[in-house]
This record gives C-alpha cells, structure tokens and sequence, in this order.
C-alpha cells in the first residue's frame, strides 16, 4: 500500500507534536536532542511546510552552539546530556538543513541570519581534516581529538561541504575552500580505504557505511549502481527493509528511507519507490513511525517513534514526488560555485 499525502501530514504533525519549547525537537518525547537527528527532523518539518517550527529548530541551533563553532554530543531540556564529545558529521549537518531550508523558501533574510551559524559549525570541522582528507571523528572534551574516520560520517560531510559551498555561493563569499576540502575528503573515501576505521572494528557491517558514499555524492553513475548492487541481498528484505546492520535479523525505517535516496541518487527509481512502500506498516496512528521490525519476531522493534525517522519519511517522500525545491538534495550533486565556473568557460568559449 502506497504512503498517502495524509500520512506525512500527520508525520509532521507528530514532529510538532513533539518539539520543545525551545525549539529543540527530541528523539521522542522526554527523549534527548542530538544536533544530527535534530536537523533532520527539522528538514521534515521543512519539507511539509511547517515553516515556523523549522525555524524554531534553527534557532535553537543558534542559540546553542558553543564558542568554537561545535555542538556536543546530546542535551535533554536545555541542558547538556553527553558532553564528552563533538563529533564532526553532527556539527557540519547544520549547514545541510540550513541550505536545505533556503531552497524549499527562498528566505534570504534567513540565509544572512543563518549563514554564520553554518560558518563557525564548519570551520570547527575542517580544523579536524587531516592531511589526507579524511575528517576526524570528534573532538573529546576529555582527550582531544579522536584521530580516527568513519565512512558514513565523513560521507555526510561531504554533502554538508557542496551546501556549504552553496550557502558561500549564495552570499557572496569565497566558496573555495569548501569545495577544495569536499576534493580531497572524497579522494579519501574512494580512494584511501586505510584511513577509515583505523582504531575500531570496522563498521563495514553496517548499511550506512554501503549506501551513503551514494546518497551523498562521493560515488556517482555507474560505480555508485556497481556499489548498491555488490551488497544488495547482504542488507535488503524485500517486502520489509534495510537492514541496519547486515548480521542483525532487523531491519529500520530510517535506513530504508536513506537507502530510497540513494537508490535515486543511483537512478534507480522504480525500486526506490518500491522500497520506500515497504514502510506503510510501520507507521503509527499519531503519525509517528516505528524504529524498526524485528524479522525474527515478527514484531516492531524497539516501540519508539524517533522524531528523525519521521523526518527522514518526509525527505524520502519529497526525493519521490519533487514535491519541494530541495527534493534532489540528497538525489543529485547540484555544486553552485562549479556551474558558475563552467558556464562562465561556455561564455568565453562563444565570445
């Protein structure tokens, strides 16, 4: 059964529903807010219209952010929950839904309000970019820096690298070393394997680390089909999901909406939008969505409705119908600085 219009209404209703007075929007009521999670589920908002508590959500951002640009790990009502660390992909996500919001509106008085707010978050990130590319994980507010990468983190900061090259674009500032920091993180992730998961077991088991070098980018065309096909039936439940880990009889709605994205991002789209259907079971009567099926069991699994998996839900839907100006964010590479730069050469070529 296919996801109706009225079902991601009330999927943004829940996340209203759920949203703090301050602005922050928790994982589920009661729940802790992460800067990642909270973005995404403000980019949902966003992308169903719901304009004013989008902004609410970017606005706590605002008031939040610390000195150096960064955000810590978690908060619970106003306060800080987890402040042992900052971790990059966290911080440099804000740029995205800043400029996802610019896209859906238009809203340039946000865009000048806003866009220091994504300067100071990624600049905080580039001075964790070692000298082959890769971004570090996180700055520990105990030890300093953790000298190790992750695949599916440093893949999201790709993309939060081209909409920051966007918003720079968009203000008239220097784009450059944005787009120059996105080059060498991408030769990173395609080509040097060794300088991801040094320290740690890898992570490789994990579906993000499959598809998100392809919903964000870093692959393209025919290597970023190569890429999903390689480990489909490691991951993919047909009639079910994506699994979140490829040993783990579960699988999420999270995943399988990011899996939908970058299936479209790999033009593969009428298995995106039959992948995208297999979640109508798992959404809930307030319209929230479950986390996830256990397979095993036959059940949902844990009973919790992240305010983020709505808001992924909403990115997916809107990626499927084009419903906004911002549907091929996460579809299509879309590099301001490098158009203008090409149509500039197009321009001199016929003068």
């Amino acid at each position: 059964m296919t996801i109706s219009v009225q079902d991601l209404e009330s999927s943004a209703d829940y996340i209203v529903s759920v949203q703090a007075d301050d602005g922050s929007i928790p994982w589920f009521a009661d729940g802790i807010v992460d800067p990642w999670n909270h973005v995404e589920a403000a980019m949902g908002l966003t992308v169903a219209g719901r304009f004013d508590a989008a902004r609410r959500a970017y606005q706590w951002l605002a008031e939040s952010q610390l000195e150096d640009g960064s955000w810590l790990a978690s908060y619970r009502d106003g306060h800080v929950c987890d402040g042992t660390r900052a971790e990059t992909n966290f911080v440099a996500y804000a740029a995205t839904g800043i400029w996802h919001y610019f896209q859906v509106t238009g809203d340039r008085r946000f865009l000048g309000e806003y866009w220091t707010v994504a300067d100071a978050a990624m600049h905080f990130v580039l001075d964790l970019q070692s000298p082959y590319g890769d971004i570090y994980w996180a700055l520990d507010t105990r030890t300093g820096i953790n000298k190790d990468a992750l695949v599916t983190g440093c893949s999201s900061i790709y993309k939060s690298l081209e909409c920051m090259a966007n918003l720079a674009f968009e203000v008239e500032r220097n784009p450059q070393p944005w787009v120059a920091a996105r080059a060498i993180l991408g030769t990173a992730l395609r080509d040097r394997p060794e300088r991801f998961d040094r320290t740690w077991p890898s992570k490789a088991r994990y579906s993000m680390d499959w598809f998100y070098p392809v919903l964000t980018g870093v692959v393209e065309g025919e290597a970023a089909r190569a890429r999903i096909d390689a480990r489909w039936h490691e991951f993919v439940e047909p009639g079910h999901g994506c699994r979140c880990v490829s040993d783990q009889p579960w699988v999420t709605v999270a995943e399988t909406c990011e899996l939908t994205l970058a299936l479209l991002a790999a033009n593969r789209r009428t298995v995106a939008q039959d992948v995208f259907d297999w979640l109508r079971p798992y959404r809930s009567r307030d319209g929230g969505w479950w986390t996830g099926f256990a397979l095993r069991d036959g059940i949902v699994w844990p009973e919790e409705q992240p305010t983020w998996t709505a808001g992924a839900v909403l990115l997916a839907a809107d990626a499927l119908s084009n419903h906004t100006s911002a549907s091929r964010l996460f579809t299509a590479v879309d590099l301001l600085p490098h158009q203008h730069a090409e149509r500039a050469r197009a321009r001199r070529r016929f003068e």
